[in-house]
């Protein structure tokens, strides 16, 4: 008899297949005495647990080298290899094999437990997240010292794929999906803006999440279909439901295809306006992805992720190169690149991290930038240099003080004048913006504005600063709702407030790169959309079907309403 089971869609798209249950009982190992005698063995066969893992690991960043995988893969794995070095898990489980005479297995999942008690201590959402990170390292762990290698499952005969069931996964499992067969996955816990749900967008994975407690709901090999788009999982359905959702999911690869003959497309709206959809990445690596769509530009250049996962921080030369490759890759078209958005919430290493009662609260983005100058010059020093071989733009994240604009100017006039001394080219008039990411910001524009060149919308920080949701907690996501009132006359605002003073105002969060949003935003009067590239051709459609004369009265009055329940009417609306 078939049944449903609702969750959060966070990977558009259908899936049809067989469930592959991922077992959540891995850690629940048996606890041993080990005889003094053989101690040494036990913390050999440890060292060969971590030196496999350690292998798998590289192999997975290989993948990222290669282009087989998200780049935001290669920076979870470097996380997850740090994290296999931490005298805290590997040297505190030796100690314990040593002192109690006990085996491995139960040795590493004792200081596991230990370290994610820790974790969940923290009230800043993107580090208490991280315990994902040191529960998956343990899994493999493990897996390797039981002899679980965890194979999927062959090709089934009968053409349909794997359905991956599993209480999590982490953003490293996703790379081998595709050679494996695997059409989508059904996890347990998750939000729509988890790492895992990026990367399961970028590699186009149907997946659902946060359904709490699907793996006591189906069995191995069980047929079931995913719904990525509605968020729905049909557990043993009949041939008629099958065949009704094989021709949704058709419908839907020839909409795919018919997408691509978008992108010699300028983005035009009906009425003859030019929108700009210009793309989020996070290494020179994505540049393949961007050319591919033929973007306006990049609208956001992440570059924490030169920074995180190794031992010793990136040099000014090193940086220079890898900023130089992108804006050069974009010859004549806009290349911004924000300055580092690190801090305790995300954190290079334990030398330069720090115990804050609030992390998303305390010294991070620009905070850090400015307690951190040497390191901050050192790369607007690259920034500049770079600036001479193309359009480049800078532009600062976390915005809430004008005197934070004031001491990021002066820093980059030092950087000037130091790079004059060296007599090194530089665009002297290289535009420098800024992140509205924060409420206070937002309601208080007129000082960025007197101070910089452009502004950019970080919707996801904005939305879940606004509402108060860590929206990595899946007790409290369902609340993340970018269509909040209080949501929309903050980013209304802004474009307003850009379209007023003639400054250029962009959206790069999640918001921009999502076709349910695109018209609400074209009528606020957005013309500039940052997104990751693989949304470029979708959201370019919207766009092409726009009418502005049409959208901007309608979009007015849905920005006076106040009820959440009648907003969302009103934006479904639009696209009728």
């Amino acid at each position: 008899m078939p049944f449903t089971l609702h969750g959060l869609p966070v990977s558009q798209g259908i899936a049809i297949g067989h469930v592959h249950l991922v077992s959540h009982a891995l850690l629940e190992v048996n606890h041993y005495h080990v005889a003094p005698k053989h101690l040494k063995d036990e913390i050999e066969r440890l060292n060969d647990a971590i030196a496999t893992v350690q292998g798998e690991l590289v192999g997975l960043k290989a993948a990222t080298t290669s282009g087989q995988a998200h780049s935001e893969v290669g920076a979870f794995v470097d996380l997850q290899m740090m994290m296999l070095a931490d005298p805290m898990l590997t040297d505190t489980a030796r100690e314990l094999i040593q002192s109690r005479g006990c085996n491995a297995e139960w040795a590493l999942v004792q200081q596991m437990e230990q370290l994610v008690d820790q974790f969940r201590q923290i009230e800043d959402p993107y580090l208490r997240e991280r315990q994902a990170d040191v529960v998956q390292v343990v899994e493999r762990l493990v897996k390797v010292l039981l002899g679980h290698p965890g194979h999927l499952p062959p090709k089934r005969r009968d053409g349909l794929g794997t359905i991956i069931v599993a209480h999590d996964l982490s953003p490293s499992d996703t790379i081998g999906f595709r050679d494996h067969n695997i059409s989508g996955f059904v996890t347990d816990v998750g939000g729509p803006t988890s790492h895992t749900a990026i990367v399961a967008r970028s590699l186009k994975i149907p997946a659902v999440v946060g359904l709490h407690h699907v793996r006591d709901l189906v069995e191995d090999d069980e047929l079931v279909i995913v719904d990525g788009t509605r968020g729905i999982i049909i557990v043993a359905p009949d041939e008629h439901i099958v065949e009704e959702y094989r021709l949704r999911r058709s419908e839907l690869e020839i909409e795919r295809s018919k997408l691509n003959r978008l992108r010699d497309t300028r983005a035009t709206t009906l009425d003859g306006e030019v929108i700009n959809l210009l793309c989020n990445i996070e290494t020179p690596k994505d540049m393949a992805a961007v050319k591919t769509v033929k973007a306006d530009g990049i609208g956001l250049y992440r570059t924490e992720f030169l920074f995180m996962g190794r031992d010793a921080l990136p040099d000014e030369d090193e940086q220079y190169e890898a900023y130089r490759t992108v804006v050069k890759a974009m010859p004549d078209k806009p290349v911004t690149i924000r300055t580092f958005d690190l801090g305790a919430d995300k954190a290079l290493d334990r030398a330069h991290s720090r115990v804050e009662p609030n992390p998303a609260l305390g010294l991070r983005a620009v905070r850090f930038s400015l307690a951190e100058p040497k390191m901050f010059l050192t790369q607007l020093r690259a920034l500049l240099r770079a600036s001479v071989h193309g359009q480049l733009q800078i532009m600062v994240p976390m915005l809430a003080h004008a005197q934070e604009i004031d001491q990021t100017l002066k820093l980059i006039e030092k950087a000037k004048a130091e790079l004059r001394a060296d007599k090194v080219k530089f665009n002297e008039s290289v535009p420098v913006g800024g992140m509205i990411e924060i409420p206070a910001a937002a309601l208080a524009l007129g000082m960025f504005i007197r101070r910089l060149s452009f502004l950019s919308i970080g919707t996801n920080d904005l939305i879940q600063y606004t509402l108060a949701i860590d929206r990595t907690d899946e007790a409290v996501v369902h609340l993340y709702d970018p269509l909040h009132p209080a949501v929309l006359k903050l980013v209304a605002g802004t474009i307003s407030a850009g379209a007023r003073f003639g400054m250029p105002v962009s959206v790069c969060g999640e918001m921009a790169g999502d076709p349910e949003y695109t018209l609400l935003l074209l009528g606020m009067g957005l013309r500039n959309f940052s997104m990751h590239p693989s949304n470029i051709l979708e959201i370019k459609q919207q766009v092409l079907r726009a009418d502005l004369g049409e959208l901007a009265p309608r979009v007015q009055r849905i920005l006076k309403m106040d009820e959440q329940a009648r907003v969302r009417e009103a934006v479904e609306r639009l696209a009728l």
